[in-house]
Parts: C-alpha cells; sequence; structure tokens
C-alpha cells in the first residue's frame, strides 16, 4: 500500500489545531481502492476518520475488477473506486448485491491528441481510441456524441456500443482497447478518449490538456460502495461523512487543483 504523506500529514495536523481528540480504541475496516488518484483521496479521509472513531486501512488494488467481488466476499468491507454504470455492470454481470451508500467525486472522462487540436482538425478516417469495459466504453461513445464527433440511437445510455452509431460523418474508426493503455495510444492514434483516473495518473490533466470534456452534470461521479446487507451499519455513516468533510475536499482541491471535482 502507497501512502500520499503530505495529505496524510496536512489533514492530521488539521485534527490537532481543531482540538479532535483521538479516541482510545477505533472499529476497523478495509477500504478497497485503485492506485492513483482514488488512494490519494482514501489517504486524506484516514485522519479524518480516525478522529470519529474510525480506523481506515486502505487497500489499493492495480486490477479494479477485483475489488467489488472482494467486497461482496467480506475481504473489503467498502470501496471508492467507481460510478454508479460501473458498479450497475458489475452487479449484473457478476451477481454481486453492492450498493452505493454516498456520491463522491467526478473523474471527468475528457479525449485528448498529439495529432490534433480540436475536433474540427480530425480527419476524414481518423482512428479514436476509446475504453473497452461496457460502460465506460458507451461513456466514451456518448462524449464523443457531445462533440459532434458521431450520433448515437436516440436514447442510447451508457451501454452503447458502435452499433448505436447512426451517424459517423468523418468515417472515424472506434479502437476499443484495456483502458489503462489509452494514455499510451496516443502516440499510435489520432484522438484518445480517457477518464481522468488513468489521463492523471499519466500526468494528463483534463483542464489542461484535454480538447473534449465531460461535463459536471455528469452522472458518472464515483461512490462508496458496500454490501446491501451492510448498508446500515454505523460505520458506513463516519465512512460515508468523513470522505464528503470539508477537510477532504480541501485536500483534494489542494491536491488536484480542479481536475477532479467533488460533489459536495
Amino acid at each position: 500500500m502507497r501512502r500520499s504523506s503530505a495529505l496524510t500529514l496536512v489533514l492530521a495536523g488539521a485534527a490537532l489545531i481543531c482540538g479532535l481528540a483521538l479516541p482510545a480504541s477505533a472499529e476497523t475496516i478495509r477500504f478497497g481502492v485503485t492506485a492513483g488518484p482514488h488512494a490519494q483521496i482514501a489517504e486524506a479521509l484516514v485522519p479524518v476518520a480516525k478522529a470519529k472513531g474510525l480506523d481506515v486501512k486502505i487497500v489499493e488494488f492495480s486490477d479494479g475488477a477485483l475489488i467489488d467481488p472482494a467486497t461482496q466476499d467480506g475481504s473489503l468491507d467498502a470501496n471508492g473506486f467507481q460510478h454508479t454504470p460501473y458498479l450497475d455492470q458489475q452487479n449484473q454481470d457478476r451477481g454481486l448485491d453492492i450498493v452505493s451508500v454516498a456520491r463522491t467525486v467526478l473523474l471527468p472522462m475528457a479525449g485528448y491528441s498529439k495529432k490534433v487540436k480540436s475536433l474540427a482538425e480530425l480527419k476524414t478516417g481518423a482512428v479514436i481510441s476509446i475504453p473497452n469495459d461496457p460502460s465506460n466504453g458507451g461513456r466514451a461513445l456518448k462524449l464523443l456524441e457531445a462533440g459532434g464527433v458521431i450520433k448515437l440511437t436516440p436514447g442510447s445510455t451508457f451501454k452503447a456500443t458502435e452499433f448505436d452509431i447512426v451517424d459517423n460523418p468523418k468515417k472515424v474508426k472506434i479502437l476499443a482497447m484495456e483502458t489503462a493503455q489509452l494514455p499510451r495510444s496516443l502516440d499510435d492514434v489520432d484522438f484518445s478518449v480517457i477518464t481522468s483516473h488513468f489521463a492523471i495518473s499519466a500526468g494528463l490533466l483534463p483542464s489542461r490538456d484535454a480538447i473534449l470534456i465531460e461535463s459536471q452534470q455528469s452522472d458518472y461521479f464515483c461512490l462508496i460502495g458496500v454490501q446491501r446487507k451492510r448498508a446500515g451499519e454505523p460505520w458506513v455513516k463516519i465512512l460515508a461523512e468523513s470522505y464528503r468533510s470539508p477537510e477532504v475536499k480541501a485536500a483534494i482541491e489542494k491536491t488536484f487543483k480542479g481536475n477532479i471535482i467533488t460533489a459536495w
């Protein structure tokens, strides 16, 4: 597990300054996150939760697909890395029963390029890479529609696929690939649609580098997920309040400078 020491020290110091006495003993939970921004945010909530009597142990994964099953089988108590469409797909495909207990942050999906400076510069037959997982693939297609690159079947949801493209004036070619590989694809494609989790980890900032960016009214805000049968346990409320605290909001704004948007 990697630590974001700067965020931890800042928030631990803030707890002391505010006179928050740490409890002698704390309930311990295991909180699953993906490496990168989600792990950094989780580090920021640790001292806030500790002051409220909850000891959050961060478990960091390189493969997010493992997190919901681990939450379902009890290896994790909660997680904080995914948006609702992804969770819905996981529950459906894997027979899980994970529910959202709090809305957290938006890591906006955005489009980047090393070959053009605007969508208008995309040439006929341009190659565009998008995520190959169902929920984020549909999300990318809807972003391309919002940018006027393609048109989808009216009413298309996050489950949209290439078969839903009804108008493609520049005859762009859609290349679906492993999400983590998308930043690397920029050398080989004309345009790539990447979630901020992977973009930021690769040094791409939506506010600085994106040509096309998702609206802040997006349906893809992330969440805290727990087993449905545990959603009413007292620690869940403490975890949600700690995540959605002024201290964590300030840490996110300081660290990510507007490239990650809070829901509170």
